[in-house]
C-alpha cells in the first residue's frame, strides 16, 4: 500500500520535506498546500487541499503559531497520521492541548524531530545498546554552526532567527536534549548557563546545558553559534559528539564518521564510515519520514507529541535554569 503525504508549507525546510517524500517507499507526495500562490503550491489552504480528499498523512511544515489551527483543521478529517514541525506549537501549554485532542481524536500526532533519526546518532544508539562502551559515564555535543557572527548573522538563510527572544536552546538546542533522551533516558536533573555573544540578535546563541543521572553520567549540550569546527559542511553533523563509557569511547566527527576505541587501547575501529548522503544532515529527513510510514503498520513511533513533551519540559527547565543559576529538578 501507498500512502498519500499532503504537505502545508513549502517554505525554507519544507524544500526537505517535499524532497525527501519523493525517496520513501509507500508513500508518495500527492499533494501541497501554502498561501502564498508564489510557491506554486496545488492549494491556498490545508482545508481545501483535505476537502479534495484521499490524503493518509498530513505534513505540516509551517510556523508555530499556526501549529495548534492546522492541527484541529486535520483532526476533522480524521488522517492516518499528522505530522508537525518543531518548535511544537507556541507552548508547552497549547503542545499538551493538541497532544490531548489528537489522542481523543485517535489519530497519531508524530513531532517531526528528525536529529535522533541521524545515521551517527542511530549508530551510536546500536553501539551502546551492544555494550561497546559498557557502563555510559558522559556525553558532549559540541554544536559549533559558525553561521552566528556580524550583524548579517542567519539573514541568508533563516532570518527570523535575529529577533527569536529564545534562540539557541528553543530552536536548536532542542534537537540534542532530544538526542540526550533518545541516547541515554530520562535525566534526573538540568542546570544551563546561556548567553548572547552577537549583539545584532535578540535572543542567546551560546551556553551549557548539563543533565544528570542518578547512576554518575553527565550529559553535556556545549553551543555556540559563533564559532565553527573542521569539517567540510558544518550542517552535516553541525559540531562533534563524545560518549564515553567505562569500557570504550564513541567519537563522532564532522565527517560523519563514528569511530570506536576501547578503554586502554591506542587504536580505533569505525562504527560508522564517512560517506556522502542526500538531503538534510545524513538524510535524517528521509529516516523520519520512513519511520512514520512504517509506523502506520506497526502502531509504534519515537516522537509521538505526548513523549516529546518531555523534550520540551527540558527546554523550559533550561531557561528557567539559566534564570536562576542553579539546578533543577527533572519530574515530580
Amino acid at each position: 500500500m501507498t500512502f498519500a503525504v499532503g504537505l502545508l508549507g513549502l517554505g525554507y525546510f519544507a524544500q526537505f520535506h517535499r524532497e525527501a517524500w519523493g525517496r520513501v517507499p509507500g508513500a508518495r507526495l500527492a499533494a501541497t498546500a501554502d498561501a502564498h500562490a508564489a510557491t506554486g503550491a496545488d492549494h491556498a489552504t490545508l482545508d481545501a487541499m483535505l476537502g479534495a480528499g484521499g490524503i493518509d498523512i498530513v505534513d505540516i511544515a509551517t510556523p508555530p503559531p499556526t501549529h495548534a489551527e492546522a492541527i484541529r483543521s486535520a483532526l476533522a478529517h480524521r488522517p492516518r497520521a499528522i505530522i508537525c514541525q518543531k518548535p511544537f506549537c507556541t507552548s508547552l501549554e497549547e503542545a499538551s492541548a493538541m497532544a490531548a485532542e489528537a489522542e481523543a481524536a485517535g489519530v497519531p500526532l508524530i513531532v517531526h524531530e528528525n536529529f535522533r533519526f541521524q545515521p551517527w546518532f542511530r549508530a551510536m544508539k546500536a553501539a551502546l545498546e551492544d555494550g561497546a562502551v559498557g557502563r555510559p559515564l558522559g556525553l558532549t555535543f559540541r554544536l559549533r554552526t559558525g553561521d552566528g557572527q556580524g550583524p548579517d548573522a542567519y539573514l541568508a538563510r533563516q532570518p527570523y532567527f535575529q529577533t527569536m527572544p529564545r534562540l539557541l536552546i528553543h530552536e536548536t538546542g532542542i534537537h540534542y536534549l532530544d538526542v540526550f533522551r533518545y541516547l541515554l533516558g530520562e535525566p534526573d536533573g538540568i542546570y544551563a548557563d546561556l548567553r548572547r555573544l552577537n549583539p545584532a540578535i535578540r535572543g542567546e546563541d551560546a551556553g551549557l546545558v548539563v543533565l544528570d543521572y542518578g547512576g554518575g553520567c553527565r550529559a553535556v549540550f556545549d553551543g555556540n553559534r559563533l564559532v565553527d569546527f573542521d569539517t567540510d559542511d558544518p550542517r552535516r553533523t553541525f559540531g562533534e559528539a563524545l560518549l564515553e563509557g567505562e569500557d570504550g569511547t564513541l567519537v563522532l566527527c564532522g565527517d560523519g564518521a563514528v569511530t570506536l576505541r576501547a578503554y586502554g587501547a591506542r587504536e580505533t575501529t569505525q562504527v560508522l564510515p564517512a560517506e556522502d548522503r542526500p538531503g538534510f544532515a545524513g538524510d535524517s529527513v528521509r529516516a523520519f519520514q520512513a519511520h512514520v510510514v512504517a509506523g502506520l503498520g506497526s502502531g509504534r513511533w519515537e516522537t509521538t507529541a505526548r513523549d516529546y513533551l518531555a523534550t520540551m519540559r527540558l527546554v523550559e527547565l533550561a531557561y528557567a535554569s539559566a534564570g536562576s543559576g542553579t539546578r533543577l529538578p527533572v519530574g515530580g
